[in-house]
Order: structure tokens, then C-alpha cells, then sequence
């Protein structure tokens, strides 16, 4: 072979061999899991004045690109971007809010190009909005909803693991399937059980029945799964909902008046959070049966933390027509009854959905 030649067949070696490196670079930058960050604002995009300051911030500053890019080792776990939904404390949240979040999330997770879904949100209505996504949004790809307890400013802070968490949760195959989750302080809750139960500190999250699992340096562990109905499994439908019936809470205690289940006469259904087994006052019950007289839902919770409220047990809930929220605290119960009487106002179907969500 003359030199010429060898020269040539050489160069064409090397330009094939660089085209099938490229090509598997490419392979390679496409089989990463693509994570989009929906941020809603919060304590984890909160700052204080100083270090120091860990409780008290102003919620809602820092914007998802700078989230983001705070944590450069997201690069190693996916392709991520993200999206400035709201930048708002999640006490300010509303049915609207939660309807184009919800919309959001849906059109998000038709896309072949999108592996999973992270959500930012501030901590203290953070359990409402994971359980209004697990009853409508119809996909079995990886939707995670994480907060933080401290603003990013804060010495100790705790936002940039729980998000760190939360896209390794989004991006691993095993979490499809399982529902909207919460990755927070190294858990990882179900949608529909977590709530907040402390303020102040960064172990805030806990379910009654425990967590799904653990994610300890970016790998997950699951002991347990959700049996209720979820996500792909659910008759509710995000894409076919334009507004939630209106549905409040009356609080329960000693000495209660019944001006506030009064104040909810115009409602589709009240949510008694009721002491003990949602117990209701002997003044309250003869109000709260004119008010179903007249066509209101009575849906009876329970104040206290953990447990579940029996029905016909402490009020005689079949002669009342009343409904029992089963083991949901009033907050996840509005968020069901805001859904189900979109498409019901059959008390009995409602109490179907109680039992079965």
C-alpha cells in the first residue's frame, strides 16, 4: 500500500472512529433522565438577613435557575431544567393556583422528553398540593414535590439536599408508578399520607403510616407502597377540571359557637375537624342537620393528628346522611371533596371515594 493511500485509509479510520464516539456521546446525553423543576417559590427559595437567621426569612426570592445552579452535581444525575411557575409563600395558595399547577404538571408529563417532575413549594401547604396531584394528574412518571424547613441563607440549610433528593428520587426508574411524592429530611413520603407535624424543625414531614422510603447520597429505598388510589388509577382528571367546588373547614373545641358552620351555608360541603372521632357538640348537631337539609355535604375529620374517624360511631352518620373523612386530616379532606363533587353530589359516592382515596 502506497503511503498515499495509507494516509488516507488512516484519516478515514479516525474520522469513523471519532463519528462513532460522538455518536455514542450522543446515545449516551439522550438516555439521561430529562427532569423538568417546577417552582413554586417558599422557604426553599427563601433568604434572611443573615446565617444565623433559620426561622426568620422572607419565602419566595431565589428563582429556579439559581436554585439550580446551586447544585452542580444535578449534572450527574440528569439533565434538569427548570420553569418559574409562582414565586409565592405557600400559605397564599389557592384552587386556582392549584389548577394551573395541576394543568402544568399534566401537559409536562405527556411529553416523551420529560422523565419525571420536581415541584418546589413552601412547606405549610405543601401535603395539600402533592394530594390534590395525586388525585389528577394521570401519568405513572415520577412527580416529587420537596420543600424546605430553613431558607437557603441559613447556616445548616436543609433545601439544597431535600432538592438534590428529590431529582434523584424523579429520575430513578422505581419511583414510577408509586404517585406523587414528598422527598423531605431524607424520606420519601406518599402524597396522600404526609403532613406537617412540626414547625421550626427540619424533620417537619411524617405519615401516620409511615414512609415509603429512604434516599441515602442519591439512591432510593422503598420498604412500603400506596394502596390507595392514585395518579393513573384515579377516576379524577386534572385536563377536565376548571374549578373545584367550594369547600371550607368548621374547627371544633370546647365551647364551639355555630356562626362558623353558619358562615359556609353557601358551600358544597363543610369539613368538620372535629375533637377526638370528629366529634361534633349537641349544639352543633341540629345546625349542621339543617344544614344538610338544605342540600351541604357534612363530611366529619378529626382534629387530632393521627387515627381515623369511624363512621357511625359517636354520630349516627346513615340517619344524618353525613359523610366521614376516614383516616384524612381536614386539609387533605377539603382538597378530596373540592375534586370529588366535581363530579358527584351523591352522598353515598362520596363516601366510596372517602374509603377508596
Amino acid at each position: 500500500m502506497s503511503a498515499i493511500r495509507l494516509a488516507a485509509h488512516r484519516s478515514l479510520h479516525a474520522l469513523l472512529l471519532t463519528a462513532l464516539l460522538l455518536s455514542a456521546g450522543q446515545s449516551w446525553a439522550q438516555s439521561k433522565p430529562q427532569i423538568v423543576i417546577l417552582a413554586t417559590g417558599g422557604t426553599i427559595a427563601g433568604a434572611g438577613a443573615t446565617a444565623a437567621n433559620s426561622a426568620t426569612y422572607q419565602a419566595a426570592k431565589v428563582p429556579v435557575e439559581k436554585l439550580i445552579a446551586g447544585i452542580p452535581e444535578l449534572k450527574d444525575v440528569a439533565d434538569v431544567r427548570g420553569d418559574q411557575v409562582f414565586q409565592i409563600a405557600s400559605e397564599s395558595f389557592t384552587n386556582a393556583h392549584l389548577l394551573t399547577l395541576g394543568k402544568r404538571v399534566s401537559a409536562l408529563a405527556r411529553q416523551a422528553d420529560v422523565t419525571g417532575i420536581v415541584i418546589t413549594h413552601g412547606t405549610d401547604t405543601l401535603e395539600e398540593t402533592a394530594f390534590f396531584l395525586t388525585l389528577t394528574v394521570k401519568t405513572d412518571k415520577p412527580i416529587v414535590v420537596v420543600g424546605s424547613m430553613r431558607p437557603g441563607t441559613a447556616m445548616s440549610a436543609d433545601g439544597m439536599l431535600n432538592l438534590y433528593n428529590a431529582v434523584n428520587v424523579a429520575a430513578n426508574p422505581t419511583a414510577r408508578g408509586k404517585g406523587v411524592l414528598v422527598t423531605m429530611n431524607d424520606e420519601i413520603h406518599s402524597g396522600r399520607d404526609v403532613s406537617k407535624t412540626i414547625n421550626i424543625k427540619t424533620n417537619a414531614f411524617n405519615s401516620q403510616w409511615g414512609p415509603l422510603g429512604m434516599i441515602v447520597e442519591g439512591k432510593a429505598y422503598w420498604f412500603r407502597a400506596p394502596v390507595k388510589r392514585h395518579t393513573t388509577q384515579s377516576e379524577f382528571d386534572i385536563d377536565s377540571i376548571d374549578k373545584l367546588a367550594d369547600v371550607d373547614i368548621a374547627y371544633g373545641y370546647g365551647n364551639v359557637p355555630p356562626l362558623a358552620y353558619e358562615a359556609f351555608a353557601s358551600d358544597r360541603a363543610i369539613i368538620h375537624a372535629g375533637t377526638g372521632n370528629g366529634s361534633v357538640a349537641d349544639r352543633i348537631v341540629p345546625v349542621l342537620q339543617g344544614l344538610r337539609a338544605k342540600g351541604l355535604h357534612i363530611i366529619r375529620s378529626s382534629r387530632v393528628g393521627d387515627g381515623f374517624v369511624l363512621r357511625n360511631s359517636e354520630q349516627p352518620d346513615d340517619k344524618y346522611d353525613w359523610v366521614v373523612a376516614h383516616d384524612l386530616r381536614p386539609q387533605k379532606a377539603r382538597i378530596l371533596a373540592a375534586v370529588a363533587l366535581t363530579k358527584t353530589s351523591d352522598s353515598k359516592e362520596l363516601q366510596r371515594i372517602f374509603w377508596e382515596y
